[in-house]
């Protein structure tokens, strides 16, 4: 009888023990992150179109800072599938420029790496302009400006050189947009390689946001300005900047 006793009482322990283990919970699945595609971003069915977009914006850049806009676009066609890309539907960036420094609005993507950080802009004029100013005031790509402005395949071969990208056959896939497309032909709208007598002067506001190294006289020279214009448009009393400060500039 006691022996009866004693294993009823044992089956309700043990009944009891197990009744109190925690069940876990199947974790949630993560939602999907639906990603809507930005503002200011014009839609294109192909190359052509692109490029008849924003010739006139890459001939404008290339005005003022020099860069061919024959590789300007051929890059845009490349980094951004013709405007089809997720970075160009996204965020409107059309040359694949990471974060780095940048303190605007970001998305993230993957690239060379899982979920990298990429500039994002309010409309695509602001990235081509970004990717003058990127060029431009970064010393690794000093070389390329030392190229004459029609000189597409040493500018596509120096981009590489410089790290802008890191496959091998990048300049050959710059090289071949723009012979396919005949983008060399904006290159000769260039203020060098126009004569005097064919060169109108036109005076442009460009409104330019201050960035780490600045200073009024490396300012001056990548408008062709000088640092009194800047700082009488500017009412500025010193010649002290402060980064993110607007200025702006009148350029011819």
């Amino acid at each position: 009888m006691n022996r009866i006793v004693f294993f009823i009482l044992l089956g309700v322990l043990l009944t009891s023990c197990g009744s109190r283990r925690k069940v876990k919970a199947s974790p949630t699945p993560p939602k999907e992150v639906v990603v809507k595609p930005s503002k200011n971003t014009p839609n294109f069915n192909n190359a052509l179109e692109y490029i008849s977009y924003f010739k006139q914006t890459a001939v404008e850049e290339m005005q003022l800072f020099n860069i061919p806009a024959s590789i300007t676009l051929a890059q845009g066609i490349l980094e951004s599938g013709s405007g089809k890309g997720r970075l160009a539907r996204v965020a409107n960036n059309h040359f694949g420029i990471k974060c780095h420094d940048w303190t605007g609005d970001r998305v993230y993507h993957d690239d060379d790496k899982d979920q990298e950080c990429f500039r994002k802009y309010k409309d695509p004029n602001q990235s081509y302009r970004d990717h003058s100013e990127f060029l431009a005031y970064r010393k690794r790509y000093a070389g390329l400006f030392k190229l004459r402005v029609d000189d597409y395949k040493g500018w596509a071969k120096g981009l590489r050189k410089a790290g802008y990208a890191t496959d091998p056959n990048y300049p050959k896939k710059l090289i071949t947009l723009i012979e396919r497309y005949e983008l060399y032909k904006f290159d000769k709208k260039s203020k060098r390689s126009r004569s005097k007598n064919e060169q109108t002067i036109k005076t442009t506001n460009i409104r330019h946001t201050v960035r780490k190294g600045d200073t009024l006289y490396t300012i001056s020279k990548l408008y062709n300005t000088t640092v009194d214009a800047i700082k009488q448009q500017n009412e500025l009393n010193t010649s002290d900047l402060t980064i993110g400060q607007t200025l702006i500039i009148s350029s011819n």
